[in-house]
């Protein structure tokens, strides 16, 4: 993205804000980004609002604020934080490339659906993330690092204690112990981030190099005297435990969770059901006043059995946070990442001035989930 180039596409983004999400698929710096790629840059009114980018900023920009009509109308292709609803696919023309978290590892009729409309479906949870070239388009990545820091933030919140260790006249306050569950990318910045907070960290994951890199920022390993020496999955997420494994891993967990005062779970499969890392029992084994927040909380399921979006308490007086849309709460942030992946993603595909595919390059065929071309 160098040099500048005439536009010759162009790229439309409307508003998604709603009570769970305040992050927008465009900001004003990549529209200076996009406009050297030959991309021109459209976006509804308001669209950035929550996110703290008001319309100004995008005119300033170089972009186009225009009411959601005249952008689906306009645009070559549109990006968005999560997928367009039926609704607004409804409202597509034919051959618009429709870039975002498609679903369609789970959601054939979806996919079916971008299929009928005759809509070009770029889904970034296909995207292959060991290749080196997809590094900056990689969504997930991206958000889940601002879900890991912000879900420490929240338990530290609704723990009725200090993190660190406190000396006061009246006496010392021991430091709260934290669990993390899953030390992926969103682990691994809640690991960090409850350390700077002062908490004593204990991190498990499935994957043997895990290991490594909970050491490394200073946390303990939780040894459960299991061996899933095959748990990373393809493109390296964590994959989906068979059902002998989660039974023992469960058992395992539930166990060692008494003695913790937060535990973070956040282990999520990429369009799939998560695996269920606490049990019932462990929950129930919880003393009362122990903080859960589940990250992979969703329709699918969650890490914690039982846990559902949102907040509840148990009979116990264990507070359980169902909280998938964290990522949505540090708005600014999220939505500068999430801008430039989806960014890239376009970028990928401007070739000699037009939306291309090329099957034979990995990336067009992981990515390509809808309207991909036919054989001559």
């Amino acid at each position: 993205m160098a040099a500048t180039q005439e536009a010759t596409v162009v790229f439309g983004v409307l508003n998604e804000t709603s009570e769970t999400e305040s992050r927008v698929a465009l900001t004003p710096d990549i529209v200076t980004r996009l406009r050297k790629a030959g991309v021109s840059c459209l976006i509804e009114r308001g669209a950035g609002r929550a996110a703290q980018y008001t319309d100004d900023d995008y005119v300033k920009a170089g972009a186009e604020v225009l009411a959601a009509d005249e952008v689906i109308a306009k645009a070559d292709a549109l990006g968005f934080v999560d997928r367009p609803s039926a609704a607004v696919l409804g409202r597509i023309k034919p051959g618009t490339w429709v870039i975002g978290m498609l679903g369609s590892f789970t959601d054939a009729d979806y996919v079916a659906a971008l299929e009928k409309a005759g809509i070009v479906g770029v889904g970034i949870e296909k995207l292959p993330r060991q290749l080196s070239s997809a590094q900056s388009m990689d969504e997930m990545t991206s958000q889940n690092s601002v879900m890991g820091y912000k879900a420490a933030l929240v338990a530290a919140n609704a723990y009725g204690s200090f993190f660190p260790m406190m000396t006061t006249a009246a006496g010392t306050i021991r430091p709260a112990k934290v669990l993390i569950l899953g030390a992926g990318i969103a682990g691994l910045q809640a690991i960090g981030t409850a350390k700077r907070l002062g908490a004593v960290v204990t991190a498990y994951d499935v994957r043997p190099a895990s290991r490594g890199e909970v050491e490394s920022l200073g946390a303990k390993f939780l040894d459960l005297g299991l061996d899933f020496s095959a748990g990373q999955g393809e493109g390296g997420y964590a994959r989906a435990l068979s059902a002998e494994e989660q039974a023992a891993q469960q058992a395992a967990v539930d166990k060692k969770a008494a003695g913790f005062d937060v535990i973070i779970t956040t282990a999520k499969v990429p369009g799939r059901k998560p695996p269920m890392l606490l049990t019932k029992a462990g929950v129930d084994g919880l003393k009362r006043g122990a903080v859960i927040v589940d990250c992979a909380a969703s329709e699918l399921g969650g890490n914690v059995e039982g846990s559902k979006v949102g907040t509840q308490v148990t009979e116990g007086g264990v507070t359980i946070i169902g909280a998938p849309y964290l990522a949505s709460e540090v708005a600014n942030t999220a939505s500068n990442l999430l801008a430039r992946n989806v960014a890239d993603v376009l970028a990928h595909f401007v070739r000699d001035g037009k939306l291309g595919i090329d099957l034979s390059q990995e990336l067009d065929d992981a990515l390509v989930v809808a309207g991909r071309p036919t054989a001559a």
